[in-house]
């Protein structure tokens, strides 16, 4: 039995947090607000994140973060990207048992556009880079809470903690794969949320499936281009955490990064879309950082370009569409090669 600190009461750090204890293992999930924490452990349920799950006996929470921590052999990262240094930062002085760190955070750092991996490097510099690991693939947490059939992908350098880590959160009905290429999973789990939203205005602007094929296709290529760019493996962008995390971010109705892009499509302003969420919908915090990635590194990103025009710059749907047509025409490698 391993020793697990889920951080984080959100809809997947929960999930995942269900998933380990359902393996029998010793989970203690660290909760911000006290209140959640006292109806985890007193009722068996997180009803704001997920309603009707009776969650595990055995997955205990706090709101302690000191105490989630204390033998913790592995940390379950389930925190917000604008929030994850400085969560981070309270549990370093009690890494030094812990075996492994798994981000859950499809998503950069604001301000720094780093991934999660770096945050770690930075201000741990004594945690082994290679047990750093991400859980990245098409997961929509109530489904998986409900025990419906999916697979992810566990991405990790080091081989035998990545298959170590497999086999914790494995379970029959949630096949984990085993992936080494951390830096694909991390930017595939990133992008796929930009796309998501410039799906969901198309989809409230009424242009079809074909319209939506072809901007997960494009997106996709707009992934893999920056993902190579940046030391990805091309096989990551068509597995899991890019190709299947893509698809189910952009057609579910689970999706929040579909959803902001469906209320955008209608005129709304960002700021009246967001604060009608008790979720984050981490495209809309990604989609700066992506871009300056992309413009830093000389990746053509059409798309992201587009998002962050209606996001932060007043564009209107309607314009966005008129800008992404008007792009000269490319052979179709080319546009993935650019």
């Amino acid at each position: 039995m391993t020793k697990v600190a889920c951080i984080g009461g959100g809809s997947w750090g929960t999930t995942v947090a269900l998933l380990i204890a359902n393996n029998a293992h010793d989970v203690v999930m660290w909760c911000r607000r006290p209140e959640l924490a006292d109806e985890v452990n007193a009722e068996h349920a997180n009803e704001s994140y997920l309603p009707g799950i009776r969650l595990p006996d055995n997955l205990r929470a706090t709101s302690d973060v000191t105490e989630a921590m204390d033998g913790a052999e592995v940390c379950v990262m389930g925190v917000p990207s604008h929030g994850w240094r400085e969560v981070l930062r309270t549990i370093t002085p009690q890494l030094d048992g812990v075996r492994a760190i798994v981000s859950l955070t499809k998503g950069l750092e604001v301000g720094t556009n780093v991934r999660m991996s770096e945050v770690v490097a930075e201000e741990c510099p004594d945690f082994p880079s290679d047990h750093f690991a991400m859980l990245a693939g098409p997961n929509i947490a109530k489904e998986i809470a409900r025990q419906m059939p999916a697979a992810t992908s566990i991405a990790c350098a080091d081989t035998e903690t990545c298959e170590w880590l497999q086999g914790i959160v494995h379970q029959p009905y949630f096949r984990v794969y085993t992936n080494n290429d951390v830096v694909g999973c991390e930017l595939g789990g990133a992008i796929k949320n930009i796309v998501a939203i410039a799906a969901g205005i198309a989809d409230t602007m009424g242009f079809g499936d074909n319209a939506n094929a072809a901007l997960m296709t494009r997106g996709l290529a707009e992934l893999t281009r920056l993902g190579v760019r940046l030391g990805g493996d091309p096989l990551t962008f068509a597995g899991l955490a890019g190709m299947g995390d893509m698809i189910v971010t952009c057609i579910s109705k689970y999706s929040r990064n579909r959803r902001v892009g469906k209320e955008l499509g209608k005129g709304r302003h960002i700021d009246e879309v967001t604060a009608e969420m008790n979720m984050v919908a981490e495209g809309v915090k990604t989609c700066r950082p992506i871009l300056e990635l992309g413009r830093n590194n000389d990746v053509w990103m059409p798309i992201t370009e587009s998002v962050v025009a209606v996001i932060y710059e007043g564009k209107t749907p309607e314009e966005m569409v008129i800008d992404l047509l008007a792009h000269a025409p490319v052979a179709e490698l080319h546009g993935i090669d650019r």
